[in-house]
């Protein structure tokens, strides 16, 4: 979408119509517009800080190392054109920033309640190294998860004003875990507020949940038959049963699925008021259901043991986009990547955005082909009318890998690309074309962008009868270097709009 509409054309810029004179610095040149545009697609990558998996590599290192991990991390991302990254910031009711909702996590200082010394705020970092690297940055928060037994060690000491400290009442061990009673609203409020305190303090781009609602049910051995296993059954029957001493009458699935259902209406709600821009997205489990589409099936059934309702969030749009987990092979019988992907595009009337969830990990862990990844990226771009728009990538770590990385940056992500505009959001152009102060020896200048809504800048070169998307350069730059040739600089807002372009020729 243009932020301003075409004008008619009073000149161009040249590389010798800057004179060596100091006023030159200051005005602006006539100007030539073009229309220019390129495939926009998500190309995200979720770093997960639980355990460590991701980042930072282990709890308490200094806040140096903390620091040069994550710009490693920031700087390959970058290398490979992704434009997102998913930032686990509330793994365990905890915070990887300076809260006064949730404590610091374990995770990062190795002490759960302890901030990094000498302090630094580590998701105002991230913020503000991503957009650098015009990376936009997504605050994920699981949702219901108080706390993970780490193998063969004590439990971690929880504080104040960890929920499992200050309301102990609604957090219940269950399997290896410690779980949040979704069905408690301290609990909902808190997950409330923490998300909302989060918007309202950081520059986020975009809130995160993952597919952990209700808990994956957990099974114990039978005391009597080591060999049969029972269903560990949720322990929230006080919860339900005051729900219905108050009048409820949903049956417990029904009313655990309303209970999840009702926060994300009000995040949905609550996200828009606070700041339109910032984007709501959520990563369930890749099925829906056992049978939909019909010969898909699965050993879980998130509708009915997750609680979980993607396909109404879509039918609602409560969410900006949904991150199925389609974690399958191409050619599995049972979970086919296209089949599963045509499935979910097609049950979105309200036209949210797919970001389907790829596994990279399985590279690693069951040996699967670098091509599978590559075949499902198309398969992906294939159905971008349907508005399958990119792709998650889980996790970052395997990245590391330089068969992958080197097959990902040389062509699937060969060239930058912007994420996709979301068109349901109230978006009004804020952004007028980019100020050329002038060129001079392949040199070009442009005015600074005081603007705040101004994301970026966006370069094109003109490569025979195309406009081909070069790169994209954070709003803070005021100068490009550039070859001879024909090129157009557009401005971008916070919702991804992008002005028409400003012709610029080098000789």
């Amino acid at each position: 979408m243009a932020l301003v509409s075409a004008g008619t054309t009073i000149g161009f810029y040249r590389a010798s119509c800057l004179q060596s004179n100091s006023k030159s610095q200051d005005m602006a040149f006539p100007q030539e517009t073009v229309r220019v545009s390129h495939q926009r697609e998500f190309r995200g990558v979720w770093v997960a800080t639980v355990l460590n998996l991701d980042w930072p590599s282990q709890p308490g290192l200094s806040v140096e190392v903390q620091k040069s991990e994550l710009i490693e991390i920031l700087d390959r991302i970058q290398r490979l054109n992704f434009n997102a990254v998913i930032l686990q910031v509330r793994p365990t009711g905890d915070a990887f920033y300076k809260s006064e909702v949730e404590p610091w996590s374990y995770w990062l200082t190795g002490e759960q309640g302890k901030a990094p010394e000498p302090f630094y705020d580590p998701l105002e970092f991230a913020v503000l190294e991503c957009h650098k690297r015009n990376i936009e940055l997504h605050a994920w928060f699981n949702p219901y998860r108080a706390g993970k037994n780490l193998p063969n060690r004590e439990p971690i000491k929880t504080v104040a004003p960890h929920i499992s400290v200050t309301h102990p009442e609604y957090v219940y061990s269950y399997g290896s875990e410690q779980w949040m009673d979704p069905g408690a609203k301290v609990v909902q409020d808190q997950l409330y507020n923490v998300i909302l305190d989060v918007v309202r303090r950081y520059d986020v781009d975009g809130i995160h949940m993952d597919d952990y609602f209700y808990p994956y049910p957990q099974h114990i051995k039978n005391t009597d038959t080591s060999s049969i296993e029972q269903h560990l059954p949720f322990p929230d029957d006080r919860t339900y049963e005051l729900y219905q001493q108050q009048g409820g009458k949903l049956s417990k699935a029904d009313w655990r699925r309303d209970n999840v259902n009702k926060i994300i209406e009000r995040l949905s709600v609550g996200l828009k008021n606070t700041k339109e821009h910032v984007k709501f997205g959520i990563s369930p489990f890749g099925i829906y259901r056992p049978g939909q589409p019909p010969g898909i099936s699965a050993n879980i059934d998130p509708y009915e043991e997750l609680h979980s309702d993607a396909k109404k969030w879509l039918e609602a749009g409560w969410i900006d986009y949904l991150a199925p987990q389609l974690y399958w092979q191409i050619k599995a019988p049972q979970q086919s990547y296209p089949v599963l992907l045509k499935w979910w595009s097609e049950n979105n009337p309200k036209k949210r955005h797919i970001y389907p969830g790829v596994a990279l990990y399985k590279i690693e862990t069951q040996g699967w082909p670098i091509t599978e990844l590559i075949q499902q990226i198309a398969i992906t771009r294939s159905l971008a009318p349907k508005l399958a728009l990119g792709n998650i990538f889980f996790r970052v770590k395997f990245f590391n890998n330089s068969d992958v990385f080197n097959a990902f940056s040389s062509s699937t992500y060969g060239e930058p690309a912007l994420a996709p505009v979301m068109s349901w959001k109230k978006s009004q152009p804020s952004v007028m074309t980019p100020t050329i102060l002038g060129v001079k020896d392949g040199n070009l200048t442009l005015k600074a962008a005081k603007n705040s809504k101004i994301r970026s800048w966006t370069l094109y070169q003109q490569v025979g009868n195309r406009w081909q998307l070069i790169k994209i350069l954070n709003a803070g730059t005021t100068e490009i270097e550039l070859e001879p040739g024909t090129y157009a600089l557009c401005a971008v807002d916070r919702m991804l709009n992008e002005s028409i372009g400003v012709k610029i020729f080098v000789n």
